[in-house]
This record gives C-alpha cells, sequence and structure tokens, in this order.
C-alpha cells in the first residue's frame, strides 16, 4: 500500500509540472566565457610530461603545393571544415626528468596577436615558474617556436635556462647574408625573429648549438628531420626502454597531410626533402607504433600514426587517462 502511494504522488507530481501547474525552479549562472587552462599531462617512464598550449592560427590551402586547391577542398570537406583555412594548433612540450626541467620549443609569444602567445600562462597554470626551466631544445628556428623566448621588449623569458639549436639550423638562421638574401617578407621577418628573440640568450652566453644524434639531455636525443628547415630537428625521449618522439612541424595540417603525404607548405624551406622525411617518419612511427607529438596536431598533440597501406596514414591521438 505504500509503495503504491509513492508511485501515485510521483505520477502527480510530474504530472502538475509536465502540464505547468508548478513552476519549475531554474538555477540562473553566468556564464564562464573563458576556456579552461591549456596543459595536458602523462607519464612516459620516469618522465613527466606536460603539453602546454600556445593558442592556434589558420593556414590557408593556397599555401600548400602538390596538390589541386579541388583537390585540398575535398580533404578539409571530408573533415566538415567549410571555408579555405584549417585551424593549427601551437604545442610546447615540457618534459621533467627529475633531473631537468626541459621545454621543447616556446612558441611565438607577442608575434602572432591575442590568439597566440599563452605559454606563460599555461605553464603557471601547469604548477611550474619559468625560472625553474633550466633546458629550452629547439626543433627549428620558426617564428612560432622561438618568439616565446622573450617578452614584448625583447627581455628573457627564461633567465635560468640555457638554449639549444642544431648547428646547422643556428648557421642558418643567425647569418646576415643569408637575411640579406631573403626573397620575400615573410622570409624577412622569420630571419629578423630569429635574431631578435635568440639575442638576449646569445648576448649572456646562454646559446649552445648541438649536432644531430647528440644526446643533448640525458634521455633526450637529438635526430635529423631536415627538410621544413635546414637544420629541423625530433627529439627522441627514451625512459625505462620507452620511446616518445617529438616530431617539431613534421606535419603543419593533420586534415591534409596525413592522407597526402606529398603535400608540402609555403613555409617549407627545401619542399622535397620535406617529403621525403615526412614518408620516412610516417613509415617508421606506423611500424613500431611509436608514441609521437606534434607541434602542430591538434592538442595535445599526442598520438600515434596509422598506415592504411596505401601510402595514406592515419592519427590516433592519445587518450585522457586517470592519474
Amino acid at each position: 500500500m505504500r509503495i503504491i502511494t509513492c508511485l501515485r504522488n510521483l505520477i502527480l507530481g510530474l504530472t502538475l509540472v509536465t502540464t505547468g501547474f508548478i513552476p519549475v525552479a531554474m538555477a540562473e549562472a553566468p556564464m564562464a566565457k573563458k576556456q579552461v587552462p591549456g596543459y595536458y599531462r602523462m607519464m612516459h617512464g620516469q618522465f613527466e610530461v606536460t603539453v602546454l598550449f600556445d593558442g592556434a592560427f589558420d593556414v590557408g590551402i593556397s599555401l600548400m603545393s602538390n596538390a589541386t586547391q579541388t583537390e585540398l577542398q575535398q580533404l578539409l570537406a571530408r573533415n566538415y571544415i567549410d571555408g579555405d583555412k584549417v585551424q593549427t594548433a601551437t604545442n610546447v612540450y615540457l618534459i621533467n626528468t627529475g633531473k631537468n626541467l626541459v621545454l621543447i620549443d616556446v612558441g611565438c609569444g607577442t608575434l602572432f596577436g591575442p590568439k597566440m602567445g599563452k605559454i606563460m600562462d599555461n605553464l603557471k597554470a601547469a604548477g611550474y615558474a619559468p625560472e625553474q626551466v633550466d633546458t629550452i631544445l629547439l626543433t627549428h628556428m620558426h617564428p612560432d617556436h622561438v618568439g616565446g623566448l622573450v617578452d614584448a621588449n625583447g627581455n628573457m623569458l627564461f633567465p635560468n635556462a640555457k638554449v639549444y639549436a642544431n648547428q646547422v639550423e643556428s648557421d642558418f638562421w643567425l647569418s646576415d647574408k643569408n637575411a640579406g638574401e631573403a626573397k620575400n617578407d615573410q622570409m624577412k621577418n622569420a630571419f629578423k625573429n630569429a635574431k631578435a628573440s635568440t639575442a638576449p640568450y646569445r648576448a649572456a652566453k646562454k646559446w649552445h648549438t648541438f649536432q644531430h644524434k647528440d644526446e643533448v639531455v640525458p634521455g633526450i636525443r637529438a635526430v635529423s628531420t631536415a627538410g621544413h628547415t635546414p637544420g629541423h630537428t625530433m627529439f627522441r625521449i627514451k625512459s625505462d626502454e620507452q620511446r616518445f618522439f617529438i616530431l617539431g612541424d613534421l606535419v603543419i595540417s593533420h586534415t591534409v597531410q596525413f592522407t597526402r603525404p606529398d603535400v608540402t607548405l609555403a613555409f617549407d624551406i627545401n619542399p622535397e626533402q620535406s617529403v621525403i622525411t615526412r614518408y620516412k617518419v610516417f613509415n617508421l612511427a606506423a611500424k613500431y607504433k611509436w608514441m609521437v607529438a606534434g607541434a602542430h596536431l591538434p592538442y595535445p598533440g599526442i598520438g600515434q600514426i596509422r598506415s592504411n597501406g596505401d601510402g595514406t596514414y592515419g592519427w590516433i591521438p592519445v587518450q585522457m587517462v586517470p592519474e
């Protein structure tokens, strides 16, 4: 009898609510209008890896070569992109080895406008201070990878860090001769920003170079992936026999370049070599099921590359896991 009464009361209550006889209280809360902090954390062996989100910018298909604009538009449409531009994330990787706190690239700083340059805020949100970073490794010296070394006034943002770039890369971007031979404004600005962003570290003798195959920090080895730039580098992170590869700009547009690895961009210094390098790394990553991370893959940019067996590839993003 008691159960029947409870059911009757429940039905009556639902009827009154749905017919509008009883006003339903709705909680009113202001919209936050703010995104969550941009950091993602995982363990790799004994190393802690934290991805810091620098922001995002658009890349137009007009900057892409080796495919027709119609073919590129079809690739975008397959990914439900309406238009001729692809949003491209910029990710920076913080590696805590237990002995060193290493940043791999530093984002663009103030160079690309208000939608970019979020590294410092996200570094602090992740529980670290810029003064704790002791080593910075650069995959290459394009503005969106070195601009975050300094503030708007050209002062060092990482006062206790030594900064490392590949010798070939450093020689190329810091050459007055090369800067004077730049053929367009984009390249002229790239040379200008490379010099300005690195200047205080060079003046303080905190600027260093490495050779490919060097173990720059214990557990972190430089691997040549030249093409995008002359000394472009990916880094192999090894701990407890686990291997993790940070690819830099090997992929700039995941929407296009996994299906069409032969597509190059206007930012590539040696387009033909960039294609050769991309196929080589894709094949190895798929064969050995490497965990990889990209500077411009969808945040947090970590995952694996799958071969489809027909010269095309797929991207398998990492999944969030509990602590």
